[in-house]
Order: C-alpha cells, then structure tokens, then sequence
C-alpha cells in the first residue's frame, strides 16, 4: 500500500477589505507534485472544506505550469472533520499568513496532531504552517514542540513582507513561547529543521527541501 500523506491547508481569505491571503500557492504545490511523483496517497483537507484560498500575490506568470493542476486541487478541499487521520503516515501543513488565523487553535488539528505525535508518525509544516502546532499537548500536557529545534517564518522575514502590522501575533515569538528552540537563517533562505519526527522549513524558498525531508523520513 503506498504511504498517505494529509495536507492540510487553511480557509481563511479576508483579513481585511484591502489585504487577502490564503495558502502561498508554491509551499503547497511544490510539495504535493513532489509527493505525488513517488506515488504517494495525498488527501487535501481543510477546516471548512471546499476552497482552499491562494494568496494572490503567489501567483505569478513565472509559476511553472504544473502548479496549476495543483493549484485546482485547493478549490475543492475535504472537511477536515470527516477526514480518517489515524490512516495517514505524514501530516503536512504549508503556509501562507492564512494559517495564523484559523488553523493556530483549530481543535480538530490539535486531535490530530496530537494523534501523529504519539504515534510517531511524521508531522511537517512550512513557513506559518507551524502555528498549527502550537495547541498540541504531548502526554504531560506539554506543548509537543517543547525542546524541540524548529523554524518558520521569522520575526525579521515578517517586518520584511510588511505584514507584521496585520498579524494577530507572530509565529516565531508563538514557537518560542511553546518552548521550542527556535532557529534562524538569513531572510528567505532555504532552511529545514529536523527534530525527530517534526520537520519544519522556513519561508517557501524551503518548500522543495522540506518535502525531500519527508520522503526521507517515510523510506
């Protein structure tokens, strides 16, 4: 049977009538097609289900082609309520700012996160994708990223992206708070963190890295 990955992706569009987001089209792209070529069983899933917002500043005439079949894949999402979690091997969640604001303390991912760390099945999360850990417990009742040496988008890569101002919080101070160890590269520099079983990446310029980081794991 070949390894299932669950990609889950956020729904939140509006933060507010001038400022849209949603997912950064190549952090989900880039995994999903690089999954996808090992044969890999990928669902895509959302809190909501149905669309999958793209923010509109990834897009771009320079995206390569294939991407737009992925990019279909977000208009049509599974209700991430109704998803069977515990047949999946690997936990994905790429970014874009969108996760900050639904998938931060959304219950169902907390369950299954959860689920997947005591299981020690693979969790992996991109740019602001972390933020969907934060709520996790381990058995202790600690956050399940305590101790543990993490990435995401930095304090400094928000200031220079202009979107600090619009956030509720930042993810790198949250990681932090979490008692994760957080590390930092230089602003949109290709960068993955392995702790265990959770593998972080960066900003999107990590998102071909961090997946390559998976299908290691999963071998």
């Amino acid at each position: 049977m070949p390894k299932k990955i669950l990609i889950v992706t956020t729904n939140f569009s509006d933060i507010n009538e001038e400022i849209k987001t949603g997912v950064w089209l190549e952090e989900y792209a880039v995994p999903y097609l690089t999954f996808s070529a090992t044969g890999y069983d990928i669902t895509t899933a959302s809190p909501k289900g149905g669309e999958s917002p793209i923010d509109e500043n990834s897009l771009s005439c320079s995206n390569p082609m294939e991407w737009d079949d992925a990019a279909k894949l977000l208009r049509n999402t599974l209700k991430l309520s109704e998803i069977n979690y515990k047949d999946y091997d690997v936990l994905f969640i790429p970014g874009g700012h969108g996760p900050m604001f639904d998938l931060a303390f959304n219950e169902t991912l907390k369950e299954i996160i959860e689920y997947m760390y005591e299981n020690n099945k693979i969790i992996a999360a991109l740019c602001h994708g972390p933020i969907g850990l934060i709520s996790a417990k381990d058995k202790e009742g600690n956050c399940v990223l305590k101790g543990k040496k993490v990435t995401a988008f930095t304090n400094k890569e928000e200031e220079i992206v202009k979107m600090k101002e619009f956030m509720p919080f930042l993810v790198e101070d949250k990681l932090r708070e979490c008692g994760a160890e957080f590390i930092t590269e230089k602003p949109l520099s290709e960068h993955v963190e392995i702790d265990g079983k959770i593998i972080t990446g960066q900003n999107q310029n990590s998102a071909l890295l961090t997946a390559e980081k998976v299908i290691e794991l999963l071998r």
